[in-house]
């Protein structure tokens, strides 16, 4: 059976770079996970990015090497910029956000995923998991 799996992710930073954070929803056949996860100092377009990585990697934990492999997943986020730039659409002109692309890319080149922008109301539930992160 394939497993039917969506993501919303979103990243927040106070202050651009400053304290920051990622929250992530993993909906696994309909069986919903939420994680709040401080970043430390990042700029937002890091967290952004930390946010999806974290979410692929505890998929990955839950799932197990020969389920992901089977799996369709769907990554929502409300990075505008996050989006194009997996989906190379954007060029990506700052070394620190290169650097998590290729963290990201690194995790994903193997499985069958979608990055798919959203509106940020779309996301509300990410969005106040990133910033109980910053708080934490």
């Amino acid at each position: 059976m394939n497993n039917e799996i969506i993501i919303y992710t979103d990243g927040a930073s106070i202050n651009n770079p400053g304290p920051s954070g990622a929250g992530f929803v993993i909906n696994i056949n309909k069986e919903k996970k939420e994680y709040s996860i401080p970043l430390g100092v990042k700029t937002n377009n890091q967290a952004e990015y930390m946010a999806v990585i974290l979410a692929i990697k505890k998929l990955k934990q839950l799932l197990g090497k020969e389920r992901i492999k089977k799996a369709r997943i769907q990554v929502y986020s409300d990075s505008q910029l996050l989006i194009e730039q997996i989906n190379h659409r954007y060029k990506i002109k700052d070394a620190k956000v290169r650097d998590v692309f290729f963290e990201l890319w690194n995790e994903t080149v193997a499985l069958d995923i979608l990055f798919t922008h959203i509106k940020r109301e779309e996301n509300i539930k990410a969005d106040k998991l990133s910033k109980e992160a910053v708080l934490k």
